[in-house]
């Protein structure tokens, strides 16, 4: 591997994603700026698709696509960009079953029962607009289903499995952002830097095992 081109692409992701932090205003927000959100993501779609061996490789690329997809849709409309990150939750969940780990310890298992049960029921609860209940809802299931199938994956559960967990506070603080946060400035300070943590950490996470077992075949 071209440790060099790597860690080039790494750090150009990492520096969009904090130039979009430190830059960003409220709405309606320049394009410029919806570029850079959408660059952060996106090169980690460019890492997984050059270094990503595999059908896997294939897959967390596609993953990380939608999500940066999802980044720039949802500055103009959200369910558009919703949607975006729905597919992606998805073709995740799709990929943490193809390397699920044959056998989980009971900490495990709670812990994916307890994330299978607690997010749906966040996203339910949260809006204070009953009428965004369902749609919350729709969209907490996936995000569930990607959370728990990454921590019982045979991927390191303390980077992928983390991952997905700040993935899945980031989502929980923007529906928080509807409802009993509705007035807080927390929301809008850590919903940015969990997201791009948990997708950073998953994505580095998953292309360590990928690449370690391609050189074992």
């Amino acid at each position: 591997m071209d440790g060099h081109r790597y860690r080039s692409i790494l750090l150009a992701s990492v520096v969009a994603a904090l130039g979009f932090y430190l830059l960003r205003v409220p709405d309606p927000m320049p394009a410029q700026l919806v570029v850079l959100k959408g660059t952060g993501v996106g090169l980690l779609a460019v890492l997984a698709w050059i270094y990503g061996p595999g059908r896997g490789g294939t897959m967390l690329a596609g993953v990380m696509a939608l999500g940066a997809m999802g980044d720039v849709l949802i500055e103009y409309n959200l369910i558009a960009g919703a949607a975006a990150f729905l597919i992606g939750h998805l073709l995740s969940v799709a990929l943490y079953l193809r390397h699920r780990r044959n056998q989980l310890t009971t900490s495990q298992l709670m812990l994916a029962l307890v994330i299978l049960v607690t997010v749906p029921f966040a996203g339910w609860g949260l809006p204070i607009d009953r009428a965004m209940a369902p749609v919350t809802l729709l969209y907490a299931v996936p995000l569930a289903l990607m959370a728990a199938t990454a921590w019982a994956s045979r991927f390191p559960r303390y980077r992928v499995g983390l991952g997905a967990v700040l993935f899945v506070l980031s989502d929980l603080l923007i529906f928080a952002r509807g409802g009993p946060l509705v007035q807080e400035a927390l929301p809008n300070l850590l919903i940015w830097p969990l997201y791009y943590l948990g997708q950073l950490m998953i994505c580095t996470g998953v292309l360590k095992v990928l690449r370690q077992e391609a050189s074992l075949r």
